[in-house]
């Protein structure tokens, strides 16, 4: 019987050929890192493996660690394993691990969404025979809007509040969510201001090549005026802090999958909700997984019984695997704002 390339153990998912630990959530030797997000990238480990995009992103998480890069697509042999990281199309520099040993293809994708993102490489079907997939929105009431009708919507309100001379709050979280939207919005309607958390990874994302209008900190904007036009994007914690009080009168929404959820603005106290998400809704999900062609799949964190009883009633061997990643949580790291 061939032996499985992807185990569980507690320190995370582990590869026993390849002697090493995909996105592990305990110290461990060595850890292929598919994405930046914190319930993925982790600090304590020894060496660090990930795509070359994500770099940036990751030394502003995790600092100066023992990191090595791939390009998307180039592989590299260890320990007689083959393995090479494609485009996830979650975040910037996100990626799907392809290991490829004794006959086997497996392909572990972390988090990932098939709809277009200017903010990074699109998601790449990778064809193999087992695939170990995410279930963070994996109920068939999870499907996105396009983001032609989505940023229409974000832009009409955050409008009719600058005319009125109130500050649209926009809470999301600080990596990946905050730079989709400001690469959607339009910055001819006011200014734009960010949390101190979101401006270290806007610049990163700048570094790496990504066009973002242009942000300010609320410390560098002179002009009272201007905060009560403008857009402040920062991650939930900060809306609930004295950090908000500066803006005087506004409006706060929050963007994320969770907003479809009927309820969950209410539950939240926003005044408005908009359905944005860097995970693949359910039909995103089950292109996905079609795509691979795989035979055995694998669900990782989310909505675990009722992707495996689904694929299962599809013929695929369907069977899950326990984690500690946080799906589609709200930020609760974020960094403090400068004092003014």
């Amino acid at each position: 019987m061939a032996q499985d390339l992807v185990v569980q153990r507690p320190q995370g998912l582990y590869c026993p050929p390849g002697d090493f630990y995909i996105d592990p959530w305990r110290p461990v030797a060595r850890a292929v890192i598919t994405h930046a997000h914190s319930d993925h990238a982790r600090i304590g480990h020894g060496q660090y493996l990930a795509a070359a995009p994500a770099e940036g992103v990751l030394r502003v998480r995790l600092g100066d660690v023992n990191l090595q890069t791939l390009r998307y697509g180039e592989a590299i042999e260890h320990h007689g394993m083959k393995l090479s990281l494609h485009p996830a199309g979650h975040v910037l520099g996100s990626a799907q691990v392809r290991l490829e040993h004794g006959g086997q293809v497996w392909v572990a994708s972390g988090d990932y969404k098939v709809a277009p993102d200017p903010t990074c490489a699109p998601f790449e079907p990778v064809k193999c025979d087992v695939f170990i997939t995410e279930s963070t929105f994996g109920l068939p009431i999870y499907r996105w809007c396009p983001d032609q009708e989505l940023f229409a919507d974000i832009n009409g309100w955050w409008r009719r509040n600058a005319e009125r001379g109130v500050a649209s709050i926009l809470t999301c979280y600080s990596f990946g969510k905050a730079q989709r939207i400001l690469s959607g919005v339009d910055p001819s309607i006011g200014s734009i201001v960010v949390h101190g958390a979101v401006e270290p990874l806007n610049r990163a994302y700048r570094a790496a090549g990504v066009q973002l209008p242009p942000t300010r900190l609320v410390t560098e904007v002179s002009d009272k005026a201007d905060l009560r036009q403008a857009l402040v994007i920062c991650p939930p914690s900060a809306a609930a802090s004295p950090w908000v009080r500066r803006f005087g009168e506004a409006s706060t929404a929050f963007a994320s999958g969770w907003m479809q959820l009927r309820g969950a603005r209410r539950r939240g106290g926003y005044d408005r909700g908009f359905v944005l998400s860097d995970h693949a809704d359910w039909p995103g999900l089950m292109s996905a997984i079609g795509a691979t062609g795989a035979q055995r799949v694998i669900v990782t964190h989310g909505s675990i019984p009722v992707m495996v009883r689904y694929l299962t009633e599809q013929g695929l061997q369907a069977e899950s695997f326990e984690t500690e990643y946080g799906g589609d949580a709200v930020e609760a790291d974020a960094a403090p704002e400068p004092a003014p």
